[in-house]
């Protein structure tokens, strides 16, 4: 149980939004909060649809905290599977099946890939799956059942009733043409079962019924707006669907901010008041454009899950969602360590700080605990005061002086530095190797650029080289760091006398450490060095160093890039 005041004192932005959703409940009186998200099924779960679940899940659990869980919650996952089909995705099989249901309920239109009755349940069915998947807490619920079953029906008759207060919404925001035959209430054709987009030319309030007309054929129609014979433009409809669900809280991107205001405004003239929420940023690509699903110039949840973990992932939707944010490959090593050092930070830490520690978002309160590495002293590696997470920006290094993005070759490293730990024993460890190796090898080996050092570094890479024998066999990464820096204050010392080693003797010049990532890495910045050697193995490191005084490092990568080429 946390402190209630660090509770309510809690800054992170969950807790803010929560606060606002407290507060509503004590105005309206309910008696429980509804969180909903919503998906159009006329293509594939994306990463989008991911950020939005995960951070509505995040509210969700700060409200819960804050109540004492004793407020009921549920998360509708709500499928607009009753638009009309609008044009053929690129990406399905047997696209001719799509090409003649233009304009038909995504739930009638053919399933292209032959699994369900229709191409909405098909997606639909991927949409569960995905959010099963990923273990998110949620009811599902169809426009299609919903229209149909006459969940909807109260709140279509209201919106017949106050049809006129609605249009004073809506038509100021449309183009004069389009004004000319807009309605909010769009028929399904009683013969075709098309979504009719044509003008109302009566409204029957008696009947609860609008009178339309077939654009082609000339004849006139009276459908009742209740029972699935109409459904609504999709801005009345969000309305419409937040009323009579009674949503309490739903988020959109900064795309639909004025979508989210006309919708708010429409619920207000049919006598309720709109949810809470607020508009999150949208991702940019990595030269700063908006991502696109059509453009594909962004990464897919594939793509991440490819080279980082699903906790990875969620941190990036947690960190700072009012931000425009770069979704690119390169963020994802930041993101897989940042989460471990948020994960091992959480244990030793107070409530108001658990509070705001990502992990307690992502993980919903219960944060598994961190996988640690005790090198070289026995045991389980989970206790002690050196033992520590085995870092993504570590691992990739390993692979790279390993020269193998083999699992087995890394774990023979790791295991000869802590010996007990294993896949089993640290199966989040286990798919970060394995994350590892196809990051560097897509990615990082690529992108190297190692030099041949000057005289001076020469002179300091040989001694280190000479140094490192008195420690051949250890795995003290604080001894090792220790004469990384004794090394590096003979040959680099620090001029301006404001650096400071570890053990509080003067420090070293910034260039000692960027000599050593950039001749025996090929990158400008590194892990701690004294770490990596002792996982990697001091008598391996002096090899290494080796390498590099002969310039083979360097050949090695120009013959590599050039069978790239």
């Amino acid at each position: 149980m946390f402190d209630p005041e660090a509770l309510r004192a809690a800054p992170a932005w969950p807790f803010e939004e929560a606060r606002k959703l407290v507060a509503r409940l004590e105005r309206t009186g309910k008696s429980e909060a509804l969180f909903e998200t919503g998906y159009g099924p006329s293509g594939l779960p994306h990463i989008g649809t991911f950020g939005e679940v995960a951070r509505t899940t995040m509210v969700r659990h700060a409200f819960r905290a804050l109540t004492d869980d004793k407020v009921p919650t549920r998360l509708v996952a709500f499928s607009d599977d009753m638009d009309g089909l609008r044009k053929v995705p690129d990406n399905v099989p047997n696209r001719e099946l799509l090409a003649g249901a233009i304009g038909q309920p995504l739930t009638r239109v053919p399933d292209p890939f032959g699994t369900h009755e229709s191409f909405g349940h098909h997606n639909n069915a991927r949409l569960r799956a995905f959010l099963d998947d990923f273990g998110f807490e949620y009811e599902f619920r169809s426009a299609t059942d919903c229209y149909r079953s006459g969940v909807f029906d109260e709140t279509l008759l209201r919106m017949l009733e106050r049809y006129d207060a609605v249009m004073a919404v809506m038509l100021p925001s449309l183009r004069e043409e389009r004004r000319q035959t807009y309605s909010p209430f769009l028929p399904l054709h009683p013969r075709t079962g098309e979504v009719m987009q044509v003008p109302v030319e009566e409204r029957n309030l008696g009947n609860g019924a609008i009178v339309w007309r077939d654009p082609v054929s000339g004849e006139r129609f009276e459908t009742p707006v209740t029972g699935g014979h109409c459904k609504l433009q999709w801005k009345p409809d969000w309305a419409m669907r937040w009323v009579a669900l009674g949503v309490d809280y739903e988020m959109a991107g900064k795309d639909l901010i004025d979508s989210v205001k006309l919708s708010g405004r429409i619920a207000r003239a049919i006598g309720a008041e709109p949810p809470e929420g607020f508009n999150y940023e949208l991702f940019l690509d990595d030269k700063g454009q908006k991502i696109s699903k059509s453009k594909g110039n962004g990464l897919t949840i594939e793509d991440w899950l490819k080279y980082g973990s699903r906790e990875s992932l969620a941190l990036f939707m947690y960190n700072k969602p009012r931000e425009a944010k770069r979704l690119h490959f390169d963020v994802i090593p930041r993101h897989v360590d940042d989460y471990l050092t948020f994960l091992e930070k959480y244990p030793q830490q107070e409530d108001r700080q658990r509070l705001a520690n990502p992990v307690w978002h992502i993980h919903s309160g219960a944060p598994p605990a961190p996988e640690l590495l005790a090198g070289g002293q026995g045991g389980s590696g989970q206790a002690g005061a050196n033992a520590t997470s085995l870092t993504f920006s570590m691992l990739l290094n390993l692979v790279a002086v390993a020269n193998s993005e083999e699992p087995a070759v890394i774990w023979g490293f790791i295991r000869r530095y802590a010996p007990d730990v294993s896949p089993q024993t640290h199966p989040r460890l286990n798919e970060l190797v394995g994350y590892a190796g196809r990051y560097f090898r897509d990615f990082v080996r690529p992108a190297k650029a190692y030099r041949l050092p000057t005289e001076v570094e020469r002179a300091a890479l040989a001694q280190l080289h000479d140094d490192l024998e008195d420690k051949l066999g250890s795995t003290d990464a604080e001894d090792l760091q220790a004469l990384v820096y004794e090394v590096g204050r003979a040959h680099f010392p620090d001029l301006s006398g404001k650096a400071k080693s570890p053990d509080g003797r003067p420090g070293v010049a910034k260039t000692w450490f960027e000599t050593i990532y950039q001749i025996l890495l090929g990158e400008n910045r590194g892990p701690r060095f004294g770490s990596f050697v002792a996982l990697y193995g001091v008598a391996e490191t002096r090899a290494l160093i080796a390498k590099a005084l002969a310039g083979e490092l360097v050949t090695e990568h120009e013959a590599f890039l050039k069978g790239q080429g």
